[in-house]
């Protein structure tokens, strides 16, 4: 058993997804979220500066005495997650496009993708499309302006709404029953997509609760699951914290205390 926390981070706000899906599988964890909004998104940033964050990141985890690493970001885990791996001694949790669930129940064999231009042009996601979807029509977006709306905490207003109707109705008229979310700020739009997308049959998938078994599977084999009912979670940011905080808390549901970390 381990009380030391478990580190998670993302470009921003995207990665809570993946955290409010820990915790659910993982009560009695103790949670360190990093949400390095002031570099987001992460999906235009060049590949040194997404490097010298992450390493930043992780280093910070280490010395707050993380015993796993949560790489909450498709564009990061594309980009990073074999350098990270190679750099710290700590087992370290990625997630990818939820493309092999996807290939295995559309039924028209055409299938939505939404992601980050990093994670769609990534070695990762395109070898996944040719082990699991070469036989499948893929339409792909990389959905502009969705990160900065959640970052914002505009899940539904006017301009939200505008995006997504840009987005997805070609891929509707295309025959998609299947919208991969590759990107974690995106399952934060899911009322909305749904909205849109009316109805249509849709089948919305996402990585965060694969993820978070994963995770599980990990940390029982190597000892390290926390079986303590006490814990705690804490919240770090890399914006400013009057833009931060009411961010975090509407989309987590209960008012929270956030750090700032320069």
């Amino acid at each position: 058993m381990s009380q030391q926390p478990i580190g998670i981070f993302d470009s921003g706000v995207g990665g809570l997804s993946i955290l409010k899906a820990i915790q659910h599988h993982l009560p009695n964890e103790n949670l360190l979220y990093f949400a390095d909004s002031k570099y987001a998104p992460y999906g235009k940033l060049d590949q040194k500066i997404l490097h010298e964050r992450c390493r930043f990141i992780a280093q910070f985890f280490v010395e707050k005495n993380a015993k796993a690493l949560v790489i909450a970001c498709n564009t990061a885990t594309a980009v990073m997650a074999d350098w990270l791996r190679a750099e710290f001694d700590l087992p370290i949790i990625a997630l990818e496009p939820a493309i092999k669930p996807a290939a295995e129940i559309t039924k028209t064999n055409n299938i939505g993708v939404f992601a980050t231009e990093n994670t769609l042009h990534s070695e990762r996601y395109l070898s996944l499309l040719q082990k699991y979807a070469k036989d499948k029509k893929v339409f792909e977006s990389s959905c502009a302006g969705f990160v900065e709306q959640v970052e914002l905490g505009e899940l539904a207003t006017p301009k939200t709404l505008s995006l997504i109707e840009n987005y997805l109705n070609p891929m509707l008229e295309q025959n998609i029953d299947v919208l991969v979310l590759g990107c974690t700020h995106y399952p934060f739009l899911e009322q909305s997509i749904r909205k849109i997308a009316g109805e249509h049959q849709l089948e919305i998938l996402d990585t965060a609760d694969a993820v978070s078994l994963q995770l599980t599977r990990v940390l029982a084999e190597h000892e390290l699951l926390n079986f303590d009912g006490h814990h705690q979670d804490l919240f770090f940011t890399s914006s400013q914290l009057q833009q931060a905080k009411p961010v975090f808390s509407k989309l987590l549901n209960t008012d929270i205390t956030v750090v700032e970390v320069s």
